[in-house]
């Protein structure tokens, strides 16, 4: 397979037979929708339409996405129209990325709990900043948050983290003024840092005292109280990884930074180099390397390469993108038009711009050229799932 056109699909289609008869009872059904979904995204087995060109008359055949959420060629699209509909909450502001990541003995225990442990990680990394901003000693004023899962490192390693992009400053308690943080500062990454791991100690030990973890393998020691708190025990005595960037270049650059991340797998298909029954290759980012030097190349055992990737499918329902203070979705409208008023912005601001028109998606692209002539491609026909279609033309992939 070439560089250029492999992707995580092609290595699932081909070797993933195999594999998930190899591991048989060993997969969730979560796990082996995934791959169903991604073996099937943009073929004929999710059907599709045939769209014309109204000028030169050139046909194209477009297959349907399949919508996953893991699926590498859907998040594109997603992302673009994810971000689109954020416009209206931005704010003129500096906006700060804070990012606080789970250490390796609670990720081994996270990923036997998913549900669980991913949840305490978005509740304990929020009201970590909730409480350190409310701190009159610090900003003293109500924040707003968008916190974005990853669970993965560039080796596709299982590395559960939290992105977080929070507008720098809040409202007063009583809410009649707007109180800005310092100049390209937010919070103390060493207070933040002694919080969160307080809070989210004190979760796990909650979830564990009332029965909602369970373990298996070489943890399942750990079900029995004493051994679990002997675990944990070391952890309170080390820096948990909090780490806090510079403020972003303006409120524009939050949307399209932060759409990378809302939507981003635990893999793109641009990272893959090759792929046989043997060996998958694919660039990834050494991040211990402290020089600009860090790319390299990684081979990895096929299996494990797929088996790698299933590990990052989240459990079925799983949020992986929240809002949280005054940007939480039941408030958030409401908040940002009293905070607008209070910074004095423009009214006419609170609104979109519509000059972006909407990414065009498989199922409508009566506004794709024509990569013949350029002319405006039309819909002549649909077909359903599995059947394909009356029309002759070329079948080609959408762009993701």
């Amino acid at each position: 397979m070439s560089r250029s056109s492999l992707e995580v699909a092609d290595i699932f289609r081909t070797y993933g037979p195999a594999w998930r008869r190899a591991n048989a009872g060993h997969l969730s059904l979560a796990q082996l929708k995934v791959m169903s979904a991604i073996e099937s995204c943009r073929t004929a087995a999710l059907g599709g339409h045939v769209a014309a060109c109204a000028k030169c008359g050139h046909q194209h055949v477009s297959y349907n996405s399949c919508r996953n959420r893991h699926c590498p060629k859907c998040q594109g699209p997603a992302a673009r129209n994810w971000m689109q509909a954020r416009v209206c909450d931005l704010l003129p502001v500096e906006y700060f990325h804070v990012v606080f990541t789970l250490p390796a003995p609670i990720a081994r225990i996270a990923l036997q709990n998913k549900a669980a442990v991913y949840d305490l990680l978005f509740k304990a990394s929020s009201q970590t900043l909730l409480t350190i901003a409310a701190d009159p000693k610090h900003l003293g004023a109500r924040i707003g948050m968008t916190s974005v899962l990853h669970t993965w490192g560039s080796a596709l390693s299982h590395h559960p983290h939290v992105h977080i992009v929070v507008p720098g400053g809040g409202l007063s308690p009583c809410g009649r003024q707007w109180i800005s943080c310092r100049p390209g500062f937010f919070l103390p990454v060493r207070v933040l840092s002694s919080l969160f791991r307080r809070l989210f100690l004190e979760g796990l030990k909650a979830l564990h005292n009332s029965g909602k973890l369970v373990f298996f393998g070489d943890l399942s020691a750990l079900a029995d109280p004493d051994s679990f708190e002997a675990r944990l025990s070391p952890l309170r005595k080390i820096a948990w990884v909090v780490h806090s960037k510079p403020p972003f270049g303006g409120p524009e650059a939050v949307l399209t930074y932060l759409s990378r991340y809302t939507h981003r797998v635990a893999i793109p298909n641009s990272r893959l180099i090759s792929a046989d029954s043997e060996t998958v290759a694919f660039r990834w980012k050494d991040y211990r390397i402290k020089t600009s030097n860090r790319l390299k190349v990684m081979h990895l055992a096929t299996g494990e390469f797929i088996r790698r990737f299933l590990t990052h499918v989240l459990p079925s329902g799983f949020h992986r993108i929240r809002h949280t203070g005054f940007l939480a979705n039941g408030v958030r409208r409401a908040r940002i038009e009293i905070i607008r008023l209070r910074l004095a912005a423009a009214l006419q601001n609170q609104q979109e711009t519509g000059n972006d028109e909407p990414d065009c998606s498989d199922e409508q692209c009566g506004r794709q050229r024509c990569p013949e002539c350029g002319g405006t491609m039309v819909i002549i026909e649909t077909f359903p799932r599995g059947q394909p279609p009356k029309s002759r033309a070329p079948p080609g992939r959408t762009a993701a």
